[in-house]
């Protein structure tokens, strides 16, 4: 790679939502429920190929985390991208399903990683971290639904503060066709409990799947957003491709499976994004999976950046998070509107009360965010997030009242996340609440420390401030 002109950043968007997101790769593992229909059986991690950039990366190292996080942090200097705010994600397989002691020393070797050192054990490794030059503020775990509820303390004692959920499809009968291994009851249980400890929660969806068709697609997809039983944080879109050593094949060639066209996959993913409301992140469109291992489906992996482009051209309001964000407007020059306000939705979700605050200007871009849960007398912030391109720490951003600077740096270290987090309070103590706790990345603790809040060391690390 050509080394970057000084200033320059390459593939800026890789950081223009405020982190610098890590991608660390699980070793090959059969799953124990056996092979859905439609993943592939390539002696790599389960549903991906061999050509996938992160396996390519990974298998170099044998999915050595210590090797592939420091190994990323490279790639990002090397690029001229901040490496102070690390978010990790753990991709690959049903995580919580290898052993615990491998869970333990590929977790643990993330943080070393991040910390340039070695500790004797993670609690020490995570301390190190809270004041390290490379802070994980975030870090993601990919599971099943059914393999999650009962390691809820197990995740939260990693510093997890995200879990996606292998969800596909709102339907019994097609988890049946396509051999998933568990129950739209096991997405419901798990996603309250994940809710209720303060989780963010991630949906992985995929539109086409044998038994489906567009408009169930499109039925279930609106019922993920309007049975209080769901509403997921995020979703990523993967439309069903056919894939070489799946099932699935099999039954493309014997003619008993058609995959969407490319023109079928544009309409029903412009429905699906004018349907998703304004707390939700549509965190990706397609998989990344070379053109050379699809038997059958599209190959067209920059799908979401046509359609983006041409719905942005028409000026469709849409109000998925990503598509506000304030880095993309600036990325696309727009005159930013400086005036800001708060602007909170109300909505009920797995037996709770979800308050979703955001600092909006009249344009509707998104500054940043704040998702407060509310449920039996209890409050956790979910989520406190301030977009813009990402900045160093102790770097000085944007100030309300210097709106040319806007251009340079975004949102971040203006005073928003002071401004979003005592809203919450607020709402909290209107509710009589006593307590605030906060699902706190390793890394944000001391940023959390300097508003009043101090580590619960009890079960799940929360960071937590007497109101």
């Amino acid at each position: 790679m050509k080394k970057p002109e000084k200033g320059e950043i390459r593939k800026p968007t890789r950081t223009i939502s405020g982190i610098t997101p890590v991608a660390v790769m699980l070793p090959p593992r059969a799953c124990e429920h056996g092979e859905c229909v439609y993943c592939p059986n390539l002696n790599v991690p389960q549903s991906y190929t061999p050509r996938s950039p992160v396996v390519m990366r990974a298998s170099a190292v044998n999915y050595d985390s210590y090797k592939q996080t420091q190994a990323r942090l490279e790639a990002f200097k090397a690029m001229n991208h901040p490496t102070d705010k690390i978010e990790i994600i753990v991709m690959g397989g049903t995580f919580l399903q290898y052993s615990k002691k491998f869970q333990y020393e590929f977790i643990k070797g993330i943080y070393d990683a991040l910390n340039n050192s070695k500790s004797k054990s993670l609690g020490e490794a995570k301390k190190k971290n809270e004041r390290a030059k490379h802070r994980c503020v975030a870090l993601c775990l990919e599971t099943r639904p059914d393999a999650c509820v009962e390691f809820i303390d197990r995740m939260r004692e990693f510093g997890c503060t995200r879990v996606e959920l292998g969800v596909q499809i709102i339907d019994d009968r097609i988890y049946k066709l396509v051999k998933r291994g568990h129950t739209v009851e096991d997405v419901v249980k798990a996603t309250k409990a994940l809710k209720d400890a303060g989780f963010k929660v991630g949906y992985h969806l995929i539109p086409g799947l044998p038994g489906s068709n567009l408009k169930k697609d499109l039925r279930l997809f609106k019922k993920i957003f309007s049975d209080e039983k769901f509403k997921p944080d995020q979703i990523k879109l993967y439309p069903c491709q056919v894939m070489p050593g799946s099932e699935l094949e099999n039954l493309y060639w014997n003619k008993k499976y058609k995959p969407y066209t490319k023109k079928e996959i544009e309409k029903i993913l412009i429905q699906m994004l004018k349907i998703v409301p304004r707390y939700c992140r549509v965190m990706r469109v397609m998989r990344e999976i070379p053109p050379e291992y699809i038997v059958a489906g599209t190959i067209h992996i920059d799908l979401r950046k046509d359609i983006e482009a041409e719905l942005r051209k028409k000026d469709s309001k849409l109000k998925e998070i990503r598509y506000r964000e304030i880095g993309f407007a600036l990325r696309e020059g727009k005159e930013i509107d400086c005036n800001l306000r708060l602007k909170i939705t109300r909505y009920m979700a797995s037996g709770g009360e979800e308050y979703f605050l955001e600092i909006v200007n009249k344009q509707d871009i998104l500054f940043g965010l704040c998702r407060l849960r509310v449920v039996r007398g209890k409050a956790v912030v979910r989520e406190l997030h301030v977009y813009g391109p990402a900045l160093k720490l102790g770097e000085k951003g944007w100030c309300r009242s210097a709106c040319p600077q806007l251009r340079n740096s975004g949102a971040q270290h203006t005073g928003l996340g002071k401004w979003l987090i005592s809203e919450a309070e607020k709402i909290a103590k209107e509710k009589c609440i006593k307590k605030l706790k906060v699902i706190s990345g390793v890394g944000v603790r001391e940023y959390y420390k300097k508003l009043g809040y101090k580590l619960d060391k009890g079960k799940g690390g929360y960071m937590v401030k007497g109101l």
